[in-house]
């Protein structure tokens, strides 16, 4: 990537980052149980499939934030360059989160409670982390000049490529952050050990 690209990217004000906003949108998987012990073995057994293991079984989550990213970017040619205008996200963030389906006694109801926020938490990192992505791509487009490029070819391979390297950072962020999280010490170990066992 050309630093001068780059350079014009970094330059813009910070106004013009202010101007969208995400939508965020909660979807529930219910659950079934009455103890704590039943409601995490449902999980396992409902939860978002994330992925196939060597046999094609689906490997389930507890919860899942996934996105949708659309776009409105007007080209304009000036002169034999191709400058990108403006770039206007529309980005719809969806939690994906376990939710019994019955009404739990008030001890366990305590426990849930916990664990739901801490959950809801945690996919809120995530989220987080696809609204920073969007935001850089933002930054990076909005002003983006190409030059010689009369036909605005060149500069969406520029995009692309950007977009690429970034979405795959963000993917690999998203991981290690669950990584630590699920790991010796980490948040969901701790969160989940004190649904499961209490204290």
């Amino acid at each position: 990537m050309k630093s001068v690209l780059l350079l014009s990217a970094l330059l813009l004000s910070s106004p013009a980052l202010a101007q969208w906003k995400p939508s965020e949108k909660v979807e529930t998987y219910a659950i079934s149980g009455q103890s704590v012990e039943a409601l995490y073995v449902s999980i396992g057994e409902k939860g978002p499939v994330i992925g196939r293991d060597s046999a094609g079984n689906g490997r389930r989550a507890i919860a899942q934030t996934n996105f949708k990213l659309t776009w409105q970017r007007d080209y304009q040619t000036e002169g034999g360059a191709c400058v990108l205008k403006t770039a206007r996200p529309k980005l719809i963030i969806t939690y994906t989160l376990p939710k019994p389906a019955a009404k739990l006694g008030p001890a366990v109801q305590a426990r849930w409670d916990a664990f739901a926020a801490g959950l809801a938490a945690h996919e809120k990192v995530h989220g987080a982390g696809i609204v920073d992505m969007v935001d850089k791509i933002v930054a990076f487009s909005t002003g983006l000049t190409v030059a010689d490029d009369p036909g605005c070819t060149k500069i969406r391979a520029e995009l692309t490529n950007y977009l690429d390297q970034l979405s795959k950072a963000q993917r690999r962020a998203s991981r290690d952050f669950d990584k630590v999280e699920f790991g010796p010490g980490g948040n969901l170990q701790k969160l989940i050990a004190a649904f499961l066992i209490g204290g």
